[in-house]
């Protein structure tokens, strides 16, 4: 089943691409939003005979697919049943109901074809880390298939979304951040902090790989109904398809499967869509009844967190147009009647749903009722989520990251929004730095997570349970492992080696915090494999934080760790270790370095000192950015960036009034000719080589001139 795509066209600007390697935004205008064309000839040779050899997942229309099967994420998505909803039927009058059951995919959500599609073509390139932002169901469906994929992924979710669902993602493995904001703002958070590490954005309803895989269900419904009504063909379309719609990617794709079926001659018609929105969240249901071309966002109104989408943005268009086209409408249900809904299909269907989904079934009465919808047509409404999430004893909120920011209105508080934003982003760089500790001793465990986190927004796991923390390192890829040794079943020393002959966790360093007493042959398990030896009870514990600190840097060279034994004779009460005043105030420092490792290290050892507050960009318009909003104290830049190079930047600094003062030290792997060298030290205040970077003059470098200043 080879892929017949022959051509990717830009749906804003009408530009025709070539389909190998698979476009994401067109390359004369930049839009996302990209349609995939097939040889829909070829494609219907093959289709009109029968598909019934072929298997009952998606990729059983692989030639209408945009990308090949091979090596498939594959959990058999797809097929999922159509049901004839004869209690719903005879209760509203109507005998032509079907529900297309998408709760039996393996995630229970429809959300798991745009998964399977999506992940499938992330491991075909190679890439390992993703962030997707989403209101409940992709979340869910992404983070599966990730985890089958061993894919890293990180999830964006508003705060209204349920502990439970957030619980879910993190049993698979996912990264979750929580917003203290709208949907809307947590797509912009995210897409900031995937760009800010280089990592693959989902685009949401933009996404062509999304709107691909949704039309499967049209091509299902065609297939299984033909099945099941009066038909002299293998293809029959019903005359209604109903859908709950929030950002609209699912209906979308729906729409393009009936539309290419109708090309292809396999149907004699195409169905009347039915959109129906949250009554408390219908931007395109306000659109469509005013008959606006273009949707006005709204602020979220509704209980139902999976609806909560206020920017359907150029979603909105592009459906207004299917539905004009056949005759469709747009309709609001509000949550009492969805709520009333999920009762009445469970009672008399035996069919448990989630909200979103039952205001699709809502919508459905108010168009029976008012003879929007004729009583004797065949309808089809989608049925997708569920309401059984992961119980909250399996995973408690330490899996989480909270992110919250100044809530402010669009238009002139953007500014203000953009700096609530940019704080937000500074503590979230804290929360991504992830430290794992393991020690059978509760209160131990408790007490050094007390103590990190007094001092930094680090997310610190604790485990007491050895072969849990073996599989939360393996699974999470710490930044930083405090490892305790004696412990039952698995002891500290046989833990410590099975991380380090494990090519996936080696590099991570470990320290080890213990009560034992060492002989010899201890130290010399350890030295060359931890990062540093702490005896219990005769260390001072603001010396292991700022080890620690220190510890999270890593090298920018291969220098081997050390294994250093706190002195004899420090504190000993690490619990009676008092948190210190109030410091004062931290001076602003932006580092801009393509590589990330070289970045986050320069800003752990200036962190580290206590008298700065450092952000990282990793290219120079970014960098160029940061400087203009944060005004910052000190610079630290690389002269190799990918767009342009630090000597262009330091030339736009000089030149520019507000920025021509701030003090520039640059940090480069580049090996610069002697007139380079001096032409660099007639504009900055320091050069050093990353080969031969001393920290320590790094850092009295930065503090001599902030000092001065």
């Amino acid at each position: 089943m080879p892929s017949l795509l022959n051509a990717v066209m830009c749906l804003d600007c009408g530009q025709r691409m070539a389909p190998d390697p698979l476009p994401a935004v067109c390359d004369r205008c930049g839009s996302a939003w990209l349609d995939a064309q097939y040889d829909y000839e070829r494609a219907a040779a093959v289709w009109h005979g029968s598909l019934n050899a072929r298997p009952t997942s998606l990729w059983r229309y692989g030639e209408l697919l945009p990308i090949a099967p091979y090596g498939a994420i594959s959990m058999s998505e797809g097929w999922s049943p159509l049901i004839p909803a004869i209690g719903l039927g005879r209760e509203l009058g109507h005998a032509g109901l079907f529900v297309k059951d998408e709760r039996r995919l393996p995630t229970a959500s429809f959300k798991d074809r745009q998964a399977a599609l999506t992940i499938t073509h992330l491991a075909q390139q190679g890439i390992d880390e993703c962030v997707i932002a989403s209101t409940g169901n992709k979340a869910a469906a992404y983070a599966a298939f990730c985890a089958r994929a061993g894919i890293r992924l990180w999830v964006f979710l508003t705060s209204s979304v349920p502990a439970e669902k957030l619980r879910e993602l993190a049993l698979y493995g996912a990264e979750v951040v929580k917003i203290a904001g709208s949907y809307d703002q947590a797509k912009q958070i995210a897409q900031d902090f995937a760009a800010r590490r280089d990592l693959y954005y989902d685009p949401g309803a933009s996404s062509l790989l999304g709107r691909e895989s949704f039309k499967t269900i049209a091509y299902e419904i065609a297939e299984q109904l033909a099945r099941m009504v009066p038909s002299n063909t293998p293809w029959h379309a019903p005359d209604w398809y109903v859908q709950a719609v929030s950002g609209g990617i699912g209906p979308l794709g729906v729409w393009k499967g009936f539309v290419e079926l109708w090309q292809m001659g396999l149907i004699d018609r195409l169905p009347r869509l039915a959109l129906v929105q949250s009554a408390g969240c219908a931007p395109m249901v306000a659109a469509w009844e005013a008959g606006h071309e273009m949707a006005e966002p709204v602020s979220p109104q509704t209980r139902i967190s999976v609806l909560a989408t206020g920017d359907p943005g150029r979603a909105y268009p592009l459906l207004r147009q299917a539905c004009q086209e056949t005759g469709g409408t747009m309709i609001a249900a509000g949550d009492g009647e969805a709520f009333r809904a999920m009762r009445r299909l469970a009672r008399v269907e035996g069919i448990s749903m989630e909200p979103a989904a039952a205001v699709a079934f809502a919508g459905l009465e108010h168009l029976i009722a008012g003879g929007v919808i004729d009583p004797t047509a065949t309808v089809i409404v989608n049925c997708s989520g569920h309401t059984f999430p992961a119980e909250k004893h399996i995973l408690e909120d330490q899996f989480v990251l909270d992110l919250e920011f100044a809530e402010t209105e669009p238009g002139p508080g953007r500014v203000q929004m953009a700096e609530g934003l940019g704080t937000a982003f500074e503590r979230l760089d804290e929360q991504v730095t992830t430290i794992v500790v393991i020690d059978d001793n509760p209160q131990d465990s408790r007490l050094i997570r007390r103590l990190l986190q007094a001092h930094k927004s680090y997310r610190v796991f604790e485990v007491n349970d050895p072969r849990d923390g073996l599989d939360i390192v393996r699974q999470r890829r710490p930044d930083l492992v405090v490892l305790d040794l004696m412990m039952p079943d698995l002891d500290g020393f046989t833990l410590l080696t099975m991380l380090k002959n494990d090519p996936d966790v080696a590099q991570i360093p470990v320290v080890v915090v213990s009560a034992k007493t060492l002989t010899p042959a201890d130290r010399a398990r350890l030295e060359g494999v931890a990062e540093s030896l702490w005896q219990k009870g005769s260390f001072n514990t603001r010396d292991l934080v700022e080890h620690v600190i220190g510890a999270l840097g890593g090298s920018l060279g291969e220098t081997p760790p050390e294994l250093t034994l706190a002195s004899e004779g420090q504190v000993a009460a690490a619990s009676k270790e008092s948190i210190a005043p109030e410091p004062p105030p931290l001076r602003e420092i932006v580092v801009i370095d393509d590589e990330r490792h070289d970045a986050r290290l320069i800003r752990r050892l200036l962190e580290a000192t206590g008298r700065y507050r450092v952000s990282e960009a990793y290219d120079g318009e970014s960098g160029w950015l940061a400087i203009l909003r944060q005004q910052p104290a000190l610079v630290v830049t690389d002269l190799m960036l990918p767009d342009i190079s630090g000597e262009a930047l330091l030339e736009r600094l000089r030149a520019d009034a507000r920025t021509r003062d701030i003090p520039v030290v640059v940090l480069t792997a580049k090996d610069l000719r002697h007139d380079e060298r001096e032409r660099l030290l007639g504009q900055i205040i320091s050069l050093f080589q990353k080969a031969t970077l001393d920290r320590q003059a790094l850092i009295a470098s930065v503090d001599e001139t902030l000092g001065e200043r």
